[in-house]
């Protein structure tokens, strides 16, 4: 009897229903997109279910919003919810809602089924927010492969081209090895100082002793590889230009958005807070990855004609800069690194939507051929691509260049000046594949548009065509994010408040 009323009186944890509402808003969307999808009824499938997504992901986004400035410690310490894991959050969500809108023409959505192709997109972004909330080993190995897993199957998610099946298998086996190197990267560490937590590894670690042991380097060596190979950090990057070339492109626009902002997120939970007591023993291994990788990834971006692997060897080069804020382990390299996490949103959605308008208005697919002459035939579609490609370079008044003043501050601040000497060399030579697409479409003669009219004087004729053959919201897409990419690299100091309130979450550390 005394056995029973001692079985009666035990609790769960104290549930903060607040805090995980942006997640459960995610979780329970899913389920529902998911049997939405199960009707049988087409308009349900292709209007309904998009819609319905919309409508959960909006709906992430205002309790996310809800919940600024309300830091909270959720699940017996598993997750912490606060303006770092908030920020980085909106933008996984802003990303896949900017990739529904561009899967609504697509293939895949409906070879794979909407209700199943939405469903993962909902998954995926659960994950990034459980990943981004991480405070122990536990909770981050599972955001890590909720985040993982969904997203193997979009890749792969038009069953009948051979190169996506090709970039959802490459993405899978890759992916497993470098989910297998971060759990052991994790136990070792776990091993050394005894604690799951981070706030326990932190105390291990403050004593000093075993900032230089052997298993505890081991363990940050093999969970810095484990993260390097999501964030594509040279040498981890193998598999990037194949699968964002091979991958449906909306989703190769989300992945390289939304991903990256989950793995730097707990890059810099991890790295500049549990582990930051032994900074001194990873931040050169850290930097040196760094430098290479920013040359790897633009020497690799030089020779290629395809958009897709370009911008995937450019977001190679881009992981390279990021990383400079994450090694600094200061309140202003990660400040820096939120935000420019935030303008990567902006130019890479609206460069990737324009990739998606050609592939459906041309038979050039994502080749660069694509964009000849889009600045004479479609001027809608060039302006947001040109801002696109001169923010990505770092050019003045766009928000790439304030991101990258800000990394190079951090990074002479933190004492890696040397480094911040190799960003600049790098968006030079980045000048020379950037401005080889804008120079395409302004200084070249348009080709006109597969299937469309003749161009008539003014090219009046064409647009209605190629309006019909990208859609709308495909060119709303390119021209939101072309827009904003350009009013944050004159107007700053929004979405620089917003990273500053993001680095003050990790003030007790500093």
């Amino acid at each position: 009897m005394n056995a029973l009323l001692a079985v009666a009186q035990i609790k769960g944890p104290h549930l903060d229903w607040a805090g995980l509402s942006p997640l459960i808003a995610l979780l329970g969307g899913a389920v529902t997109v998911l049997l939405l999808g199960l009707l049988r009824n087409r308009l349900v499938r292709r209007i309904c279910v998009p819609l319905l997504t919309m409508l959960v992901l909006a709906a992430a986004a205002g309790l996310s919003i809800w919940r600024w400035h309300h830091a909270a410690t959720l699940v017996s310490g598993a997750l912490r919810v606060d303006d770092l894991s908030l920020l980085l959050g909106l933008v996984a969500i802003a990303a896949a809602a900017a990739c529904v809108l561009l899967s609504l023409r697509a293939a895949a959505p409906a070879v794979a089924g909407e209700g199943e192709y939405h469903a993962l997109l909902l998954s995926t972004v659960s994950g990034m927010v459980v990943l981004l909330a991480a405070q122990n080993f536990v909770t981050l190995f599972l955001g890590f492969e909720l985040l993982s897993i969904p997203l193997y199957v979009l890749c792969g998610s038009e069953l009948r081209r051979r190169g996506s099946l090709e970039s959802g298998l490459k993405y899978l086996i890759v992916g497993s090895v470098g989910s297998a190197t971060l759990l052991y990267g994790l136990a070792l560490i776990y091993g050394a100082t005894g604690s799951t937590d981070f706030s326990g590894v932190a105390a291990a670690l403050s004593s000093g002793s075993l900032a230089s042991d052997p298993l505890l380097l081991t363990g940050v060596a093999l969970t810095a590889a484990g993260l390097c190979f999501k964030c594509s950090v040279a040498p981890f990057h193998q598999w990037t230009p194949d699968v964002y070339q091979g991958a449906p492109t909306p989703i190769t626009a989300f992945q390289a958005v939304a991903t990256k902002a989950a793995a730097f997120g707990i890059f810099l939970r991890l790295f500049d807070g549990a582990l930051i007591n032994a900074q001194p023993s990873w931040g050169p291994i850290l930097a040196a990855l760094a430098a290479i990788t920013i040359i790897v990834g633009n020497v690799g971006a030089l020779g290629q004609s395809s958009l897709k692997r370009m911008l995937a060897y450019s977001s190679v080069a881009q992981a390279g800069y990021m990383l400079g804020g994450v090694l600094v382990s200061t309140r202003l390299g990660l400040q820096a690194t939120v935000f420019y996490l935030a303008i990567y949103l902006f130019m890479n959605m609206a460069a990737f939507a324009v990739i998606v308008a050609r592939e459906r208005e041309t038979g050039e697919g994502d080749d660069i051929a694509g964009m000849v002459g889009l600045g004479s035939s479609r001027p809608l579609l060039a302006w947001p691509m040109t801002l696109a490609m001169l923010s990505l370079a770092g050019i003045p008044a766009t928000a790439g260049f304030i991101g990258k003043v800000y990394l190079i501050d951090a990074l002479v601040d933190g004492g890696y000046a040397w480094l911040a000497v190799v960003l600049v060399v790098g968006s030079m030579i980045s000048l020379a594949y950037y401005l080889r697409v804008v120079a395409a479409m302004w200084m070249r003669p348009s080709a006109g548009v597969a299937g469309a009219r003749p161009i008539m004087a003014g090219g009046s004729a064409e647009a209605p065509t190629a309006t019909r053959l990208s859609g709308l919201e495909v060119s709303v897409v390119a021209a939101l994010f072309g827009a904003a990419t350009l009013v944050f690299g004159i107007v700053p100091s929004p979405l620089l408040s917003l990273a500053r309130d993001a680095g003050k979450a990790l003030t007790g550390i500093f």
